[in-house]
């Protein structure tokens, strides 16, 4: 990749940090993503060789298997795994700042200590259930069910559209456990894969994302002992927001990482790409658009990190989260459109980087809340 720069705002050791992530997707993701998207698998053994670097338990204490690390670093990680593929980023950010962060967070002492240090290690794998055919951005119509009985809950329903399922050894469930209190009667539970009663689909085929796996999975009458409720009884999920409010730091992120690697390849094409006796950067149009791609994405990474450190420091970073979120994704969206036009007709072709950038781009604008989730959002906090 042609580098780009942008290390805006960070310190020496978080630049070192950013080099050594770089290396690695370079040596071990780049050269493989096109033929991982194209075969539509995710290489599971990506998880203990990252496991093994220390990153999958990055922004966790050292106590349950992590290292050490916040915000910041989780942001400077989605970037730069991001450059070399968004989809196999996009399966280790959920395995690691969705499920195994629910954990950590929501966790009892034995929850976290029965789950993490293996998970952090990549040698179990998680996934994050939430999503349901009549339940999106809603959180409140959530079907699935769970029931107490004695000493156990007895959960039934279906998630969908659920990234990781396919290989995930244990699953975070959103259920709903008393449906009279809405958004107040939501619990989540640690499901494990070979529970009886746990059924997972086949593969969905999709557009972009090709190297990521997402199934359906279905819960009929899986009976799980008490302890394996995740956080308090009925209110779990509003726990768990502080969870998913960092994720939008990790996808504005994941856009501008998958925003730069658009750039550096209409970049590369720009340069070597003749036409007569000179480069088509020889043109204005291509030295113009290039420009405002990078202006873009710098803006992009800055709202980014300002969101990621306020998180580091403890301060309210919920509207900054939802502006960097917002903005970089819609941000990357353009800029892959713009670099897939940029290369032309090789662009187009299936072996090229640049239509795979094109075809992953659009789902960050709809993950981790919609762009108009982030723009209500925000509007709240106008009037504060």
């Amino acid at each position: 990749m042609t580098d780009t720069g942008f290390d805006t705002g960070l310190t020496d050791e978080e630049r070192q940090f950013r080099d050594s992530v770089r290396a690695f997707a370079e040596r071990r993701i780049v050269p493989n993503a096109t033929r991982w998207d194209m075969e539509e698998r995710y290489p599971r053994e990506l998880f203990t060789e990252v496991g093994a670097l220390g990153w999958l338990g990055a922004g966790f204490p050292e106590e349950v298997g992590g290292s050490g690390g916040g915000a910041v670093i989780g942001a400077i990680l989605n970037a730069e795994l991001t450059r070399g593929s968004a989809a196999i980023a996009l399966g280790l950010y959920v395995h690691s700042m969705l499920a195994c962060a629910a954990i950590h967070h929501l966790g009892n002492p034995a929850q976290r200590a029965r789950l993490l240090p293996e998970a952090l290690a990549g040698r179990r794998i998680g996934c994050w259930g939430y999503a349901e055919a009549g339940a999106g951005a809603d959180i409140s119509r959530v079907a699935t069910r769970a029931r107490r009985e004695g000493s156990r809950y007895v959960l039934n329903g279906a998630k969908l559209y659920i990234t990781n399922s396919t290989f995930a050894d244990f699953m975070i469930i959103v259920t709903c456990t008393d449906p009279a209190r809405g958004l107040k009667g939501m619990s989540l539970f640690i499901v494990e894969r070979d529970m009886p009663g746990v059924g997972v689909g086949a593969p969905f085929a999709k557009l972009g994302m090709g190297a990521s796996e997402m199934t359906e999975i279905t819960l009929s009458d899986v009976r799980l002992p008490a302890e394996n409720l995740l956080g308090p009884e009925h209110i779990g999920f509003i726990a768990a927001l502080k969870v998913l409010s960092l994720g939008r730091i990790a996808s504005a992120a994941t856009a501008v990482g998958l925003g730069r690697a658009a750039l550096e390849e209409a970049l590369r094409y720009a340069t070597n790409r003749m036409q007569g006796e000179k480069p088509i950067t020889g043109h204005q149009f291509v030295r113009f658009t290039l420009a405002n791609m990078a202006t873009r994405l710098e803006a992009a990474w800055r709202m980014t990190l300002h969101a990621a450190r306020l998180a580091d420091a403890g301060g309210d970073y919920d509207c900054a989260a939802a502006m960097a979120k917002l903005f970089a994704t819609e941000t990357c969206t353009r800029v892959c459109e713009r670099a897939l036009h940029l290369c032309g007709a090789q662009g187009y072709m299936r072996e090229s980087a640049a239509q795979r950038f094109y075809r992953d781009c659009k789902v960050l604008e709809i993950g981790e809340g919609t762009s108009e989730i982030q723009r209500e959002t925000i509007f709240r906090h106008l009037g504060q």
